[in-house]
């Protein structure tokens, strides 16, 4: 095993090769997490979009203080809160299962409103001629509102989808081992900031993608709508 002063003068890439299996585990937490927080969340989204926009009134009032909550209050104090507050009351669950629930609770908060935002977009016009064709209320959300809904809210969807997964980094409060926090162990015990800087690189990566993503998808409903592009 090499020594503190050993490991400070092994060049860059071999050291990094050296730590790769360690922070290759790291990044496979990270998306692990993401992409789970994305199956549980988006449809979440919708469900509260739709339920803010067209509900019975007390729902609408539940729902508004649920978005009120998770918008308004940092993501690490929603975490400490959960991880180390619930054991009192015996709740008690493991890290992976606090950051899912947080996280997905937090991002569909956010979501729903962009979502809200597209929905109530649409011409009210559309509304009155679904309803003269005899279409329900969920046929006209499927058919006519969601669909030019949803080429309204891309892009803030991708902005939403980014501070996502760099925000997955707050996961280090309550000892989950995801990139970030696998990056800090191995600088804070061999002094190199090298890990960082391949943490680094893993994020804007992520973020290029999403946004390449992001860009395809909007051209496709671009050439099959013939709207301007705005990503």
């Amino acid at each position: 095993m090499e020594t503190v002063d050993e490991l400070a003068r092994l060049p860059f890439w071999p050291y990094l090769l050296d730590k790769l299996p360690a922070l290759a585990e790291g990044v496979r937490m990270s998306f692990i997490l993401y992409f789970l927080i994305l199956l549980f969340a988006i449809p979440l989204s919708f469900a509260i979009a739709i339920a803010k926009t067209s509900g019975p009134k007390p729902v609408r009032a539940a729902l508004n203080m649920y978005t009120w909550v998770f918008r308004g209050s940092p993501l690490v104090l929603q975490l400490s809160v959960v991880y180390y507050g619930f054991p009192h009351i015996g709740i008690v669950w493991t890290p992976i299962t606090v950051a899912l629930v947080v996280f997905s609770l937090s991002f569909a908060a956010y979501e729903a409103e962009v979502i809200r935002g597209g929905i109530i977009s649409i011409d009210k016009g559309q509304y009155e001629a679904c309803k003269a064709l005899g279409m329900s209320f969920f046929q006209t959300m499927r058919r006519v509102v969601v669909p030019q809904a949803i080429r309204r809210v891309l892009p803030p969807t991708c902005s939403e989808m980014i501070i996502l997964f760099k925000d997955l980094s707050l996961v280090t409060s309550i000892a989950l081992m995801d990139m970030m926090r696998t990056a800090q162990r191995i600088v804070i015990r061999d002094l190199r900031i090298d890990a960082f800087a391949f943490v680094l690189v893993v994020y804007l990566l992520m973020a290029s993608l999403l946004v390449m993503l992001f860009r395809k998808v909007e051209k496709k409903l671009v050439d099959a709508i013939g709207l301007g592009n705005t990503l």
